[in-house]
């Protein structure tokens, strides 16, 4: 077998094929029809298809398995045979071809989302990914291809799997709208995140047409050191005079607008939605002539991310403040919380230490008398669904970090590896797996290294073992290891030394807990700040402290302008211009501020779900109306939060956070507005998934939505006929439906219900449609009265229409 890595290092380009939909469609596949399906009963048109692509140029064919999990195949399917099956006529396909062409097992989301923004857990996931991909394996793949996700979350977990089954090179890719996925994640915070986790290829697809990709794929340029894949649609699909859905862009000028990608630096190209074998022909003349660039060389520094955040560490960054509050040593308050499971202390710290803009929070929950395996998992999901703040996780039991690397949802920073027996062992390669940088610590035994000499040499043994179990040095900050002056008078010198060895030989960040070395001494705020500044001075990353210190915000911002890492001074200027000794003053970063929700309207625009029930209760006690508290503060809070999403300040996982708020409080005081007789007549909206597709994330977040603005929802699930959703109209007396469709092949569907209200007369009935593939023209092709583009545009559609 052709070995797919090597392809990659060769200076030439390799050609991806193009959509498969689009071609099944044009051989047979009728609308609402599994394409799984159909291909196992027409193995021949499949094989077909594949040959046509290799013979017009492709160096790389795709399986037939974008919806090859279990979640998504046929109840009484068995997906590794099905897997295998698809991925053995592809490679029928690749060796009838001549030359060297290659079989990528493609693995596209399960249209769930993991806990707690959906309904599956981490290994849930994990273990579906697993079967597809050992199907894949079976039939012969070069490499697994992750395509069209949307949320990093679960295509870390598509990573997680394709590494426990196999060796085989991992591509992945995101589709992104507007330069960000549905869940928030921007171009370079996903392509920092797979780098972590060790892929070959990363790669953006489907969503839009070349022209609309370039500002994606320049992101993605500037931070990736492994080859880019491009695969853009064919334009955006239209409906035809027929009915029929097209994709407007022809093979010259496609290849004509993707030529872009290789003169920028791509090195793999494709195509997806509306594409043929012509289009891929075409693209591959196109480019005869660009000389294939290099790809870029990582020039050291580390990178942790969330699912909206990206925090580098390094020589060419500022130094940065992992923030130290949320550990409970010397906190009875916070003990005594988590000895009960309670959180309340801990959201708190977040949220201060947020409002000081720490860049990173560290997390440890280790006390007496607390399951660390339960409440780190707990306590990262709940800080994960709130703030887009990167986490590190901070822990010395090893079954709780893995449980937490499962609960985060990119890259976290894990705290700490040491040269304790048997901890690098177990926690090396998870860290690898998940992608997960940590902090090396330079202890081993019963002897505290004093001399710098001592530190080094601990350091050099465990990379030498990281090295061993394969964990690349992007993954790697050492701890240079603060004791304390007041019993050591050497140990400050050796931390300078330790840093210098670290920035300049090893080219690795570092960071230092910067408290410890002022401990027994007076006036250790001062110590304190003074050692930090010498510390940046020598090459220092980061250090874990109170990010609420005034002495050392102000010791960073003033080493920044020093060492000509603050541009012009901005960020001092602006943060001290009114400058007195001990403020502290900083300038803000795009964090949203505030502290713990004070009213059930903050509660609801910041998504704190545990408190909305009290603060409304203290409404109510001061009484005001249950009637008010929906109409005044309620509402009014949802309504922000969309407009939050609208200006992208917030994203999905915000959107649910609030909307799920919103729908506990007002679960509360719904028994208290019937009692209060709620005479008022909510419109009702007939939600549905057209017949053939069963995808319905998007349809419930409008669900949702709706719901919490006042609207009586019916919803009809997915996969539903034309018919049943008329008829439910007719029933419930709608004034609106709404129609979701996420394939080509489906959306066509839509124009059934438009037909069928016109067919019975009910022209008082207003349809809004939305989904991934649907447009404004298209809309007003099929005769719908409005389209939306996500969840807040629906909600202000449906208000509309329903006044109508």
């Amino acid at each position: 077998m052709a070995d797919f890595r090597k392809a990659l290092q060769e200076g030439r380009f390799v050609f991806f094929d193009g959509g498969l939909g689009t071609m099944l469609q044009a051989r047979g596949l009728t609308p609402g029809v599994s394409p799984e399906v159909w291909c196992l009963s027409n193995p021949d048109v499949l094989k077909g298809i594949h040959l046509d692509y290799a013979r017009a140029g492709a160096n790389v064919l795709t399986t037939n398995t974008f919806g090859g999990t279990r979640f998504k195949l046929p109840a009484d399917m068995d997906a590794m045979a099905f897997n295998t099956a698809m991925a053995k006529a592809a490679r029928a396909a690749a060796e009838e071809a001549q030359g060297d062409v290659f079989v990528a097992g493609s693995v596209g989301p399960t249209g769930h989302f993991l806990k707690p923004l959906g309904d599956l857990t981490f290994s849930e996931l994990v273990e579906g990914y697993k079967e597809q991909i050992r199907g894949l394996v079976a039939g012969g793949v070069d490499l697994i291809l992750m395509e069209t996700h949307f949320d990093i979350a679960e295509l870390r977990a598509a990573i997680v799997a394709a590494r426990a089954v196999c060796s085989l090179p991992i591509g992945a890719s995101m589709t992104f709208e507007n330069g960000v996925s549905l869940t928030g994640t921007a171009p370079d915070v996903f392509v920092e995140t797979v780098l972590n986790m060790g892929v070959d290829l990363v790669a953006t697809n489907c969503s839009a047409g070349p022209e609309q990709m370039v500002s994606v794929v320049e992101r993605m340029l500037s931070v990736a050191t492994v080859p880019v894949l491009v695969m853009p649609n064919a334009g955006l699909p239209e409906l035809d005079a027929a009915g029929n859905t097209v994709f407007r862009l022809d093979p010259v000028s496609f290849a004509d607008q993707t030529r872009r990608f290789a003169e920028m630096g791509v090195r793999c190209m494709g195509g997806c939605c509306g594409t043929t074998p012509d289009h891929i022909a075409a693209l591959v003349k196109a480019v005869a002539d660009v000389p294939c660039a290099p790809v870029r060389t990582r020039d050291g520094g580390l990178a942790i991310t969330s699912r909206a955040g990206l925090v580098r560490f390094g020589l060419q960054h500022p130094v940065r403040i992992i923030g130290e509050r949320i550990n409970p040593t010397g906190k009875k308050q916070l003990i005594a919380e988590l000895q009960n499971g309670q959180f309340t202390t801990c959201m708190m710290f977040v949220q201060e230490q947020i409002d000081s803009y720490a860049p990173v929070l560290d997390v440890n929950v280790g006390a007496p008398m607390v399951d660390e395996t339960v409440l780190l998992p707990e306590l990262v999901s709940r800080i994960v669904a709130q703030h887009p703040v990167p986490l590190a996780l901070d822990t010395s039991n090893m079954d709780a970090l893995e449980k937490a690397l499962a609960a985060y949802p990119a890259s976290p920073l894990v705290n700490s590896i040491s040269g304790e027996p048997g901890r690098m062992e177990r926690l090396g390669p998870l860290c690898r797996d998940f992608g997960a940088p940590f902090i090396l610590l330079p202890l081993k035994g019963r002897k505290l290294p004093v001399a710098a000499s001592e530190r080094i040499a601990i350091i050099e043994e465990l990379l030498a073992q990281a090295e061993a179990l394969g964990i690349p040095r992007r993954l790697i900050m050492v701890d240079v290891l603060a004791l304390a002056v007041s019993s050591k008078a050497e140990a400050a010198k050796a931390c300078l030394e330790t840093i210098r060895y670290c920035t300049q030989t090893l080219r690795l960040p570092t960071t230092i807990g910067l408290s410890n070395i002022s401990f027994g001494l007076p006036a250790r705020g001062l110590l304190n700040s003074t050692f930090l500044t010498m510390a940046a001075a020598t090459g220092l990353s980061s250090c874990i402290a109170h990010p609420g210190n005034a002495r050392i915000r102000e010791a960073l911002a003033a080493t920044e302008v020093l060492l000509g890492r603050d541009a012009n001074a901005e960020q001092f200027i602006a943060g001290y211009a009114d400058w007195k000794p001990g403020t502290g003053s900083v300038a803000g970063g795009g964090v949203v501020s505030g502290g713990a929700a004070a009213t059930a309207y903050e509660a609801v625009v910041k998504g704190d779900k545990d408190n909305i029930v009290a603060l409304i209760r203290k409404e109510l006690d001061a009484g005001v109306s249950p009637f008010n508290v929906v109409n005044t503060l309620l509402i009014p809070a949802i309504t922000e939060v969309g407009d939050k999403y609208e200006r992208k300040e917030y994203f999905l996982p915000q959107l649910l956070r609030s909307a799920e708020t919103m729908q506990h409080g007002f679960a509360h005081l719904k028994p208290m507005l019937e009692e209060e007789g709620d005479t008022s007549v909510k419109p009702t909206v007939i939600m549905a998934t057209v017949e053939g597709d069963i995808h319905d994330i998007g349809k419930n977040i409008v669900c949702l939505m709706l719901g919490n603005h006042g609207f009586n929802v019916v919803d009809l699930g997915k996969d539903v006929k034309a018919e049943a959703i008329v008829n439910a109209a007719s029933e419930h007396g709608a004034s609106v439906i709404g129609l979701s469709a996420l394939m080509t092949t489906t959306m066509v569907r839509m124009k059934d219900t438009v037909d069928l209200l016109k067919e019975r007369g009910m022209t008082g009935v207003k349809v809004m449609i939305g989904g991934a593939v649907v447009t404004k023209a298209f809309a007003d092709s099929i005769g719908a009265d409005g389209y939306s583009l996500d969840a807040v545009s629906a909600v202000r559609l449906a208000q509309t229409l329903s006044e109508a």
